[in-house]
């Protein structure tokens, strides 16, 4: 009998999706976040290192359909605190749900696309005021560390960035942002809050 004719797969086409197990895709839809994050950390941590690699390559996918749909409303990041103090604030839900967004794009290895959500923060902060120990300037500084980690996202060493004028755009707004803010901060004698992020920027060429 004939062996069956195959039809080779050129070397550079992406294997065919199959489907998931439906008892396995009953579980997903139903276990809680927690238990979903040790679930992929242990699969990460016990296999070989490419799986890693395939693992990101679908959350950036994944990112990039989402966050053309995401948006930042700077408007409603931060809400008065005190009437009887101009500029103070409180951050919204909205602005822990943009930061986590953030963190999801640089983790992910898009460090240009979480630099421009994390810029959008840094402009919606001009014009407020906070104390020394106010929880605001606790938040700013976890912000300023964000931002680090956004730029040490290794995204053009790993040749993943194609447009380099729009990544530029990208720096130059969040420079522009962190410049008005060190402007901002200095006129009402408060302590400002992005030092890391500025010393990095001033120091990254692209």
């Amino acid at each position: 009998m004939p062996a069956p004719q195959t039809t080779p797969r050129p070397a550079d086409a992406r294997p065919a999706l199959g489907h998931v197990n439906l008892m396995v895709d009953t579980f997903i839809a139903n276990a809680n976040v927690e238990d979903l994050r040790s679930i992929v950390r242990s699969l990460l941590a016990t296999n070989p290192p490419h799986f890693a690699g395939s693992f990101t390559t679908a959350a950036r996918n994944r990112l990039r359909q989402t966050s053309a749909r995401a948006s930042v409303n700077p408007y409603t990041l931060f809400t008065p605190k005190s009437h009887s103090h101009p500029g103070s604030a409180a951050p919204t839900q909205h602005l822990h749900d943009v930061l986590a967004r953030a963190r999801a794009l640089y983790g992910a290895g898009m460090g240009f696309t979480s630099l421009n959500v994390l810029a959008s923060i840094v402009h919606a902060s001009l014009g407020l005021r906070w104390e020394e120990d106010d929880d605001l300037a606790d938040l700013f500084a976890i912000i300023d560390a964000d931002i680090g980690q956004a730029i040490q996202a290794k995204e053009i060493d790993s040749g993943r960035v194609h447009d380099f004028n729009h990544a530029r755009a990208i720096v130059d707004n969040l420079r522009d942002a962190i410049k008005a803010s060190m402007s901002d901060v200095a006129s009402w004698g408060g302590e400002f809050p992005f030092e890391r992020a500025s010393c990095s920027l001033n120091y990254w060429k692209i």
